[in-house]
């Protein structure tokens, strides 16, 4: 029976062609994944060189006044990319994973971006976790939707209830087949990209191997439950595709839009309002208070004083910048908690959705996720704030130019390591992949034979 019912599988010339689609959709994500990768390398390359070529210039422009050198130049600090974001790029294409500042305000500067082609932004990319969530289910509908029904049709049924002790079992074997022929298409694509886009085969790679697994293995559990209901070609057909449309694109939708109700986020505007009227305001303001709230900031510079009379000093200047982020800091970490409060609550509802949480899972072992980012936006602060306090005791003592040794400040690279918890991640779906099964198994139970 198993010979015969994989000779008719490989006969048939829709399912081997599904694979074949299945099988090049597949390698044309690794293709859009390696690009992205090669994008990513290539701007890090060329800011490197830009930034020592930009300092340099800068320098000879500006040899006199430490402080206006430091207006212009920026420094620039990459949030490292591992080669498994070819994968999944998640928001690696919306948030930047390289961001040069000035050591002047920044609020201003923390979420600013490159300008995409909106209809680019879109579309989006067609990434290897896009063709998993949404074109993997596709094909194994087609292969799955009529695995009884067509036997009814046909009018075959009634000879194997006949002639098989055991009707179940050839079913089995008939869903296990394409089951492993659709396998066999995504560990070729995995093994593939492991070696195309040079990903090291560590616990971050395996822990995206088993769960792409365990997704595709949500949908034959999926099928296999909907084929015990005994349903025709056409109504199984239907149940699958509202499925497959209500899991992955109406419940995110609906999560999403939900989320933002429940966290709206007004401190973006405030925060970039504040921060702008926090240093603009100065310039009509006396300038001894500004001072004196930057020396309750940083006590360690309160040695250095505004000269009197003067309308205008390093010290004030970068002490007006400096209120900018000080009055802007209540709504930027309040629009901080709320992305975070977002992330959490898109986390937690989307272990109820395989196709949410799987997408979130492969994000967040990429490190394409919006925990990622958040981590590389503190670092970011850390980094800017370190360039602060290494540069303040210069302006402010009118240190040379020259004694500076400028060739120094290269890109700097955040690092992380994804956090995997294998039970969070793991287990989601294979608890609703057995409840299916089990839901299945108690249908056939009460029906199989007499029908």
């Amino acid at each position: 029976m198993e010979a015969l019912l994989l000779k008719n599988f490989l006969r048939s010339k829709g399912l081997m062609t599904g694979l074949l689609i299945l099988f090049v959709a597949g390698l044309i994500s690794l293709n859009i994944g390696k690009h992205f990768l090669d994008k990513n390398k290539e701007i890090i390359e060329k800011t490197a060189h830009y930034q020592q070529e930009s300092i340099a210039k800068n320098v000879e422009f500006h040899p006199k006044e430490i402080g206006l050198l430091l207006y212009y130049v920026r420094f620039g600090l990459v949030n490292d990319m591992p080669n498994l974001v070819g994968l999944a790029i998640g928001q690696r294409d919306i948030n930047p994973s390289l961001q040069s500042v000035t050591i002047r305000n920044l609020e201003e500067q923390k979420y600013a971006t490159d300008l995409m082609n909106p209809m680019y932004q879109m579309l989006g990319n067609m990434d290897f976790s896009f063709v998993l969530i949404y074109f993997f289910p596709l094909i194994i509908i087609a292969f799955c939707f009529n695995l009884i029904s067509e036997e009814k049709e046909e009018g075959t049924w009634s000879l194997v209830l006949s002639q098989s002790r055991n009707p179940l079992k050839m079913l089995r074997i008939k869903i296990l087949i394409r089951f492993v022929s659709v396998l066999l298409v995504l560990v070729l694509l995995l093994m593939i990209a492991k070696f195309y886009l040079a990903i090291p085969f560590n616990a971050a790679f395996l822990a995206f191997i088993l769960t792409a697994i365990l997704y595709v293995g949500f949908w034959f559990a999926l099928a296999w439950l909907v084929a015990s209901f005994h349903k025709n070609s056409s109504q199984n057909a239907l149940i699958l595709l509202l499925s497959w449309v209500t899991l992955t694109i109406v419940v995110p939708a609906g999560i999403n839009a939900l989320t933002v109700n429940l966290y709206p986020v007004p401190e973006a505007f405030s925060t970039v309002l504040e921060s702008r009227d926090g240093y603009h305001n100065k310039w009509d303001e006396p300038k001894e208070p500004t001072v004196a709230k930057f020396h309750q900031h940083y006590p360690q510079f309160s040695q250095f004083k505004h000269p009197e009379g003067k309308d205008y000093s390093w010290l004030w200047y970068y002490a007006m910048q400096q209120m900018g982020d000080d009055e802007a800091a209540k709504e930027a970490l309040a629009f901080k908690e709320k992305l975070k409060k977002r992330n959490a609550f898109s986390s937690t509802a989307g272990m109820f959705f395989p196709s949410i949480h799987t997408q979130l899972s492969l994000n967040a072992l990429s490190l394409s996720d919006m925990d990622n980012y958040m981590n590389f936006i503190e670092k970011l602060e850390n980094f800017h704030e370190q360039k602060r306090l290494y540069f303040y005791p210069k302006i402010f003592t009118e240190a040379a130019v020259s004694d500076e040794n400028w060739k120094k400040f290269g890109l700097e690279f955040y690092q992380e390591q994804p956090s995997i918890n294998w039970v969070k991640m793991l287990l989601p779906l294979l608890i609703i992949s057995i409840l299916c099964m089990f839901c299945a198994k108690l249908k056939f139970g009460k029906d199989l034979m007499a029908r």
